[in-house]
């Protein structure tokens, strides 16, 4: 008791001071001597020295604890009563929900170390993303009435927090369009505004579709249950068309058959029918084979368009010939002339070997425009007939006749 006293009053013993006796000590049973936190000049302001070692008091001071002031946590002078939980200084908001060990989301450098925070909020059922990185925690944990925050069993939906935001919204109005309340459809932690993903819809928007309105189809509002066939879109288009008059021909309304979303007026895909276009065909003027605006059930052979031609053809004269009327089978698409009859392989080789342009028409041999079976050697091969007998004595059977000569040299070779 005297020497506490001595320490007290700051004079001088023998033995250094130490507040041992709880009874006389202020600090209870303290084993740290008075000169570790007291000056000899003044007893107060308390100063911490360099030898005062509070880690071996059982809690080691680093981070903010190192500069806190004593009475922040020793509220009284009973320093050997102090508790080192971390609640019996810093009151539990989390009401006890997340646990008593502070230090799962807290240090002592920050209480509120929002990198540690967003760290342990990854493992909880709804980690952070984008712009909920930097989020305020009291806009998602709001306060109650009471202060306290709530951190368990709150809802993960987007709703929870926006519904205001889904009320507000008014390009489009949700609530008027029945839009769904899944935020995340259309929006993202990252950029709230981004737009609706329409590609992951029914109706993946294409083309000119891309930068059309939303309100251009979505009437009066309205975003559920909206029809993705063509022509409830493109009605009007459909009954003002006049080349051809879809409606007066009796068309599909199914406008894809013909159109595309890049253009509105990339024509009819004729290669899509029971008759593709090739060659000349392709830049024929449509009325020229659908006439009176005929479109459906129209024939498909050559001649049901080229009759006329098969008729007027003179060389050689196609009806007075007994042709058939299977134009493809001397003609193509690429050009009506010239012809290319294949008389080399079925009859006599005028298109190859020694007879390749050595005539004109096809009167130079067939000298009977009503029967091509008739044909003609002589009118071009002026043979001295007494000569040709005398080449000819020895062969069988010769005769001066152009059947003859071709019996004996089918593909015009020489004897």
């Amino acid at each position: 008791m005297r020497s506490a006293l001595l320490c007290a009053l700051g004079l001088a013993v023998a033995a250094p001071c130490i507040a041992q006796d709880p009874s006389g000590s202020p600090h209870g049973a303290l084993q740290v001597e008075c000169a570790s936190c007291h000056l000899a000049e003044a007893w107060k302001p308390v100063r911490i020295g360099k030898g005062f070692n509070h880690a071996k008091l059982g809690f080691t001071l680093d981070g903010a604890h190192a500069t806190a002031a004593c009475r922040a946590c020793h509220a009284s002078l009973e320093f050997t009563g102090a508790k080192t939980e971390c609640a019996s200084c810093h009151a539990d908001i989390h009401r006890g929900e997340l646990g008593s060990d502070c230090a799962r989301c807290h240090n002592t450098r920050s209480f509120l170390d929002r990198a540690q925070m967003t760290r342990r909020h990854q493992l909880t059922r709804f980690p952070l993303e984008g712009t909920h990185r930097s989020a305020d925690c009291e806009s998602c944990h709001v306060p109650a009435a009471q202060g306290n925050m709530q951190y368990v069993g709150l809802s993960t939906d987007c709703v929870s927090c926006h519904q205001q935001n889904y009320v507000a919204a008014r390009n489009p109005d949700h609530v008027a369009g029945g839009l769904p309340q899944n935020c995340e459809q259309c929006h993202s932690s990252t950029l709230w505004d981004r737009g609706f993903n329409h590609d992951a819809a029914a109706f993946p928007l294409t083309g000119a579709h891309r930068a059309t309105p939303c309100v251009q189809c979505h009437v009066n509002g309205q975003y559920t249950g909206t029809p993705t066939q063509c022509v409830a879109c493109h009605q009007d288009d459909f009954d003002a068309s006049t080349t051809p008059p879809h409606a007066q021909v009796g068309f599909s309304t199914d406008c894809a058959s013909c159109h595309r979303t890049t253009a509105w007026d990339t024509g009819f895909d004729h290669n899509l029918t029971a008759y593709p276009l090739t060659g000349r065909h392709k830049t024929t003027p449509c009325a020229q084979c659908h006439v009176n605006g005929v479109f459906r059930g129209l024939p498909h052979l050559c001649v049901d368009c080229h009759q006329t031609d098969f008729n007027t053809a003179a060389n050689p004269n196609h009806p007075a010939a007994a042709f058939p009327t299977t134009c493809e089978s001397c003609h193509n698409t690429a050009a009506w002339q010239p012809a290319t009859f294949d008389h080399d392989s079925k009859w006599f080789p005028i298109y190859s070997g020694r007879h390749r342009t050595e005539w004109t028409t096809c009167a130079d041999c067939h000298t009977s425009p009503t029967d091509f079976t008739q044909f003609t050697c002589l009118n071009c091969h002026t043979h001295n007939k007494a000569v040709t007998d005398g080449h000819h004595s020895g062969v069988r059977n010769y005769q001066y006749v152009s059947q003859e000569c071709l019996r004996c040299h089918p593909r015009g070779q020489g004897g």
